[in-house]
């Protein structure tokens, strides 16, 4: 059984009100099933709040029954309360952009839905930001913090390169934490439960963000042990912030990886033997650009199509990869019948309206967006698509392939200046 402090006490005993006792219920029920013998306190989290489709399985219009039902897991119903004081809670991407709902073919009532869960739960301390790259915006847990999050990329990011601590816990387990502020000491939490297991001997391209990405994604399919925590390590060209968001998010779609150490460049990993923390590896593994070329054929049909919908930013996208779309777009037009979407945070789309890039964006008939993606506004993005579709995501492209070419339609993927050839062109040309 967990031991508990004397304040988790209090609160499990329900002195601190019902909602914070039924979430510290449900982290004490979390750390006994993990065999955790101690909760550690929680500064940061993200939460995957907002409306989503899967949300009307509770057929109630009544928010409390929803949150209830759906995230503190109880047919009791619970009245919104307070979260965490201590604990910095912000939102993942929702189902629609803040101020438009047109370019991803949602109806306003989602969106109306969508902004009012927001505002209800912003009442209650959750502060609205709409980003899977939270780190971009100040959202940034430092090494020995201890965070949630609720999006897979962001706890590969923070806790690889800042050496902040989390544990993939899933939409449920992150927002009880951000109501209490306790989530279980287990797994990433403890330092001696970090080194790497897997060192692998980088012998590919890495000189792109196209490379890292497919290096995430051919990394991800190699590592088959359910908990390896792999080091990098080889003659790889040293990434930045754009090169390793999408590597982590790749990474973390073809596998159940949390923290992936970087020789020379990741906070645990100033050298192989501290990364591996005096342990013999469990594997090691040569990552060579067959493996590469190999996912590249997983997320890139062959061929050419003519393109209904060209998505971009994803993960969202940073001001220097706005600031690239707009030199691309300057001056030009997206083919009629195409849709080209951009995507990002509120703040970086800000700081585009700021520096010119945003109305360089909508001069060429182009949308820059914010807080979601057409793999997360309930996919009605793509019921335009009808022959063809490119993203310069690997994750993007990877999670839709079932989907579009069921309806024998293409999915590409390249590099930004291929999509937005491709946006301008009207069709897809291998």
């Amino acid at each position: 059984m967990v031991k508990l402090t004397e304040y988790e006490q209090k609160m499990l005993d329900g002195e601190m009100g019902p909602f914070k006792q039924r979430a510290i219920r449900k982290i004490v029920d979390y750390a006994n099933a993990l065999g955790a013998e101690e909760l550690c306190e929680v500064t940061k989290a993200t939460v995957y709040f907002g409306y989503h489709a899967y949300l009307d399985a509770v057929k109630s219009e009544d928010y409390d029954e929803i949150f209830s039902r759906m995230v503190l897991c109880s047919d009791q119903k619970y009245h919104l309360e307070k979260f965490c004081d201590t604990c910095f809670t912000q939102t993942c991407v929702g189902a629609c952009d803040q101020f438009c709902y047109e370019p991803v073919n949602l109806s306003r009532e989602v969106y109306e839905k969508n902004r009012r869960f927001l505002d209800l739960t912003r009442d209650v301390g959750v502060s609205i930001a709409g980003s899977c790259t939270p780190y971009l915006s100040g959202w940034i847990p430092l090494r020995g913090e201890h965070f949630v999050s609720t999006e897979s990329s962001n706890i590969l990011f923070c806790n690889s390169v800042y050496g902040a601590c989390a544990n993939a816990d899933g939409l449920e387990a992150s927002a009880w934490s951000a109501i209490c502020g306790r989530t279980p000491l287990w797994g990433n939490h403890i330092l001696e439960n970090r080194y790497a297991t897997h060192v692998i001997d980088v012998q590919c391209r890495s000189e792109s963000a196209v490379d890292w990405d497919l290096m995430g994604h051919a990394l991800g399919r190699l590592l088959t042990d359910g908990n390896a925590r792999p080091v990098l390590t080889g003659n790889f060209h040293r990434p930045d912030v754009n090169k390793l968001k999408k590597f982590f998010s790749s990474l973390a779609t073809t596998s159940g990886c949390e923290i992936c150490h970087i020789v020379g460049c990741t906070a645990e990993a100033p050298t192989l033997e501290a990364a591996l923390m005096g342990r013999r590896p469990a594997a090691q593994i040569t990552l060579t650009q067959r493996d590469c070329d190999n996912s590249l054929a997983e997320v890139c049909d062959e061929g050419s199509a003519d393109v209904q919908l060209v998505t971009l930013g994803c993960p969202h996208y940073t001001l220097e990869e706005i600031r690239n779309v707009a030199m691309l777009l300057k001056g030009r037009k997206v083919a009629d019948g195409v849709r080209l979407q951009i995507w990002t945070d509120m703040t970086m789309q800000h700081l585009a309206e700021v520096n010119g890039y945003a109305q360089i964006i909508r001069d060429a008939g182009a949308y820059l967006l914010n807080s979601s993606c057409p793999m997360v506004a309930a996919r009605t993005a793509y019921d335009i698509v009808t022959t063809g579709f490119a993203a310069d995501g690997a994750k993007q492209s990877h999670y839709v392939h079932s989907d579009l070419n069921g309806r024998n339609c293409k999915v590409f993927y390249g590099s930004t200046a291929q999509c937005v050839e491709a946006a301008i062109q009207g069709r897809w040309e291998t």
